[in-house]
Order: C-alpha cells, then structure tokens, then sequence
C-alpha cells in the first residue's frame, strides 16, 4: 500500500478516545474503522478492495482493520448527457473543453465532482443562469478496472439580462445605479458582470452591505429578459475619526476627521480633516466621486492649508488638488491630476534661500502609472510591482522655473520554496528632476531627499544626501535607492528579516550613484492574518558625527 494512501486510511479512521472494554465494543470500532478505509479508498479509485474488520484475541480485546486496496481504477469515457434541450454549440463545446477528465486518469471521486462544477459553471458562464446538475450516473467496471462517470445537466433556457431593479430604500439615485450597470439589456447573461457591479458598489465603501443576484425565473419580462436585483444597505450618513499616533520619522501626532456619505446620492464621499505632528500639520477639506464618468474611474479634490516642518526647510502653503485615478485592478492603476498652490519657504540657512524668494506660487501636473503584479498588498512572496510618477512643475515667485520631476520604482519577491516561507524581496527607485540646473535653483521643498523607515532605515529622516555647513540636508537633482531584505517565517505568525538599503542623492540631473551611504539591520514581523506588523532595527553604516548609532521603526506591513 502506498504511503500517502495509508496516512489517509489512517487520519480517516482515528483514535479511539477512551479503553475498550469488551470484545462486542471492539467489534464495533472495527466495523466502524472498515466503513472509513472504504470511504477512502473509493474516494480515491480503489473499487477492488479487501477490508476486513475483526478483533484480536488480548486482554482487553483490539478492533483490527486488513485493509488490500486492490489496484486503482482509471477513468474511461467520460460524458455530458443534457437532460432536456442542450444549450447552443459555444456552450457545449465549453463544458466539453472544461470538464477536465481524461481517459487513463485516476478515478478520484473528488475529481469527478470537480469536473460536474466545472460543467455547470462553463454553462452559466454562457448564459444559462439556471443550468443545475442531475444526479450523476457513475459506472465502476470491474472487467476493465474503469469507472465511466455520465454527467446529467439540465442546461435550462438562454437568459438574457434586463435592467435593475433596486429594492432598497438607500440614499442613492437610481439613475446612477443604472448607469453602473456593465451590460446593456438584452445581452445574455454572464454572472461576473454581475459579480463585477456587486464589487464595484463594495469598492466605494459606503455601504454596510450589498446584494446584486439575478432575478428569479418567474420575473422574466414580457421580451423574456430577467432583470439583476440590487439591495443596498446604507451605512451611518455621518461618521468621526479621532485618532492619535507616534511615528519614528515624524514623532507624535493627532488627527481627527469628520465624514459625510452619499450626499450626492452617488456613493460619494466628503471629508473635512485635520492633523498636527512635529513634521507635517494640516487642515483640509477632501472629496471622492467613484465611478465617476465610467466605471473603476475616481475623481478626487482635495484643498488643505498645511505647514511642514523638516530639517531641511519649514514651509507653511495653502494647495488645491484635483486628479482623476482609473484603476484596472485592485493595485493596478493610472492617475492624471493637477495641483495649484502657494507657499512660503522658510530654509533653514538663509544664505541657501532660492533664487525665486520666499513665497511661491506653484502648477503641476501628475501623471502615474502603477503595476502591480504582486500575491498581496501587505504581504507578497512572488511577483513584482513598478510604479512610475512624472510631474511637469512651473513655479512663480521674484522670477519663473519649469522643470520636470520624474521617477521610477521597481520591486520584486522570489520565494524559495512554494509556501513562500523564505522570500528574497528587491527594491530600485531613481529620480531625476530635469530643468533646474543647479540645485539651489529649485525650492527646498521640491527637491529629492532620502534617508528614513520609507527609504534607507539607518539614517533619520532626509539624512542622506549633501549637507550644509550646519549640517543641514541640502537635498538634490537626483535620486537613486535600492533595498534588498531576506525574510523568514518561523512559524505561523512570527518571522524575521536581514536588509540592506543604499540611498545617493546627487548634485546633478542624472542619477550617477555618487556618494552612496547603506543602511543594515534586522527585524521581526508578527502576522496579524491580513498583513504582518513590523518592528525594524536598522544601523548606518557610514555614519556621520550627528547620526544616531540606530534607528527604530514600527510599521504595518512589510517594508516594500
């Protein structure tokens, strides 16, 4: 008897929790044993088997299983009997195609149910919303050692779609409803349309619940469409966020934020918030308007009052932001945008000021592009991610610049084995601004800077990088990072990681790697099921007199 085959006729059986005592209980645990060997050597195609229950002769008796399995039977001929009329040619060649026995397989029963699922699913898929399995016939031929599984479907009428009908009494518009619809009446019915426009309302995230079903067969219109029923459950109109946090790249901080949904009556939502931190305090408004104009397609605006504090400038300013971000999948997008604001810099040496004086007035344009072809968001062991951001810029102050900001990010996951319990993760960012030709001609703010838990731990905040004399990150014109990180899960929820990370801000528009300064460390995650939390220790490794000798950071998530 195989191995595998015996450890489950094993694990079928069991234990037997308490001592027998008599031989009548040891015959009935033995004849309960032999029914579980049978169970599992017809699930895996052994109909010629021997299994005899029976009971040893010791004091206290012992139920005994001899099990032979016999040889293993194949499939032979499998095939499709439609009960009633059968569906179109397309459909049937379909759940031929993917049936997925062949003659000469195993005859595992797990399979032969696998196959029926995956008739009637490729059925549906092509309209036949009500297509249901029969009681299967399955003929075991002893002669042959075959089992011939006949597949009974009835394929039922061509369902063809209709409009919605919303049941709910929610806040938004029917009309707009409508219009998400991915179909157009009359087109016959395909279930992830349907599942697409469910998803689609949860993606919003206004709702408690929603239900988008086809209607039952006893609504078909009078022109023999079946209309999708849609059922939302609001969410509470109004909701406040208070919150309170430490970071290690921007210290402690508060936050509130006042939320109204569905004002509009399309599934939009409108934001009022505020934050203070030692880095960055702000005070804004911010609105969302999903599915705008199509599908999978957001408009967002926001407009903040803010003033940021870092090493290397202090800027108070006042932006309005607006962009449209198109998304293909969950990760997967493209964002265009524009952004018109002004501010007032504060470098932190005088004698660095910008040509341009203290108070701005700045457009730009954003285009992005992201790809993510990773397993998870918070926790990938295979795949890859790039992202790529340009940002045409013109600034306004004593005199006028245009440059254009661009950059670039690649990262990608190797597991080692198939569970992905090691996995060697890679990251490589460069950025170049093009136009400002020298660095002290493009405010503080604009510049590249790196250094911090987001780019090269080891170094505090913007610490990478040209200094000034007081030792002041002077920032630069380019920018290139790289990270490398082997992680390991030691069990179900610890795991740990070894890293290395580099970082080069340069004085010139072209990334040259000049001046490159490392970080390394260790740390520890602890997943959580939805993302791993993680505790980082990192160290530079060409420190400079006013470095710390480490850095600490606490996150959600995994680094890259």
């Amino acid at each position: 008897m195989k191995s595998a085959l015996r450890s489950e006729i094993v694990a079928a059986v069991g234990d037997v929790d308490k001592p027998i005592a008599n031989r009548f209980e040891a015959r009935r645990r033995a004849q309960e044993a032999a029914a579980d060997a049978i169970a599992v050597l017809r699930s895996e195609g052994y109909y010629g088997y021997e299994v005899t229950p029976d009971v040893s002769d010791a004091d206290p008796p012992q139920p005994q299983v001899r099990v032979t399995p016999g040889p293993r039977f194949r499939i032979r001929d499998p095939k499709i009997d439609w009960m009633g009329a059968a569906p179109l040619g397309p459909a049937q060649q379909a759940a031929e195609a993917l049936m997925g026995l062949a003659d000469g397989e195993p005859a595992r029963a797990a399979d032969v149910i696998s196959a029926e699922g995956r008739v009637v699913a490729a059925v549906q898929k092509r309209g036949y919303a009500d297509a249901a399995a029969q009681p299967r016939v399955v003929t075991v031929d002893h002669a042959d050692l075959s089992v011939q599984p006949s597949f009974k479907i009835a394929a039922g009428d061509l369902v063809r779609l209709d409009g919605l009908k919303i049941t709910s009494t929610a806040r938004t518009r029917a009309d707009w409803l409508r219009g998400l619809a991915p179909w157009k009446p009359g087109d016959v019915y395909d279930p992830d349309a349907v599942a697409r426009l469910e998803r689609m309302l949860l993606d919003t995230q206004v709702y408690d619940s929603v239900t988008v079903a086809l209607a039952p067969k006893e609504e078909t219109t009078a022109s023999g469409e079946r209309p999708v029923i849609v059922s939302l459950a609001d969410r509470a109109q109004r909701r406040l966020e208070l919150g309170a946090s430490y970071g290690t790249t921007d210290g402690p901080g508060v936050n509130a934020r006042w939320t109204w949904f569905d004002r509009l009556g399309r599934a939009d939502t409108l934001s009022v918030f505020g934050q203070a931190s030692s880095l960055d305090s702000r005070a804004g408004v911010e609105a969302s308007l999903p599915h705008w104009r199509r599908a999978q397609q957001t408009l967002k605006g926001t407009a903040d009052v803010y003033r940021t504090q870092t090493s290397a400038y202090r800027e108070t300013g006042i932006e309005v932001v607006a962009d449209v971000e198109r998304h293909y999948t969950k990760t997967s997008y493209v964002t265009v945008g524009a952004s018109l604001g002004y501010s007032v810099t504060d470098e932190t040496v005088p004698t660095t000021l910008q040509p341009l004086g203290p108070g701005l007035v700045t457009g730009a344009l954003l285009g992005v592009l992201a790809l993510d072809r990773s397993d998870n968001p918070l926790d990938p062991k295979q795949g890859w991610r790039v992202e790529a951001r340009t940002e045409p810029t013109v600034i306004i102050g004593g005199g006028a610049l245009s440059y254009l900001k661009v950059s670039a990010q690649g990262v990608g996951y190797l597991p080692f084995d198939a569970k992905g319990v090691t996995v060697l993760a890679g990251r490589l960012k460069v950025g170049s601004i093009l136009g400002g030709d020298t660095v002290d001609a493009v405010p503080a703010s604009r510049r590249f800077y790196s250094g911090g838990g987001g780019s090269v731990r080891g170094y505090a905040y913007q610490a990478i990088g040209p200094h000034l004399a007081d030792n002041t990150p002077e920032g630069g014109l380019s920018l290139i990072e790289a990270s490398v990180e082997l992680r390991h899960k030691f069990g179900p929820h610890w795991g740990g990681v070894v890293f290395v990370d580099a970082g080069s801000i340069g004085s010139s528009q072209i990334p040259n790697g000049d001046n490159m300064d490392l970080g390394a460390g260790f740390g520890v995650r602890y997943d959580l099921g939805f993302g791993p939390i993680r505790a980082d220790l990192a160290f530079p490794l060409h420190p400079r007199s006013n470095d710390a000798r480490f850095q600490i950071y606490l996150s959600i998530g995994q680094s890259f």
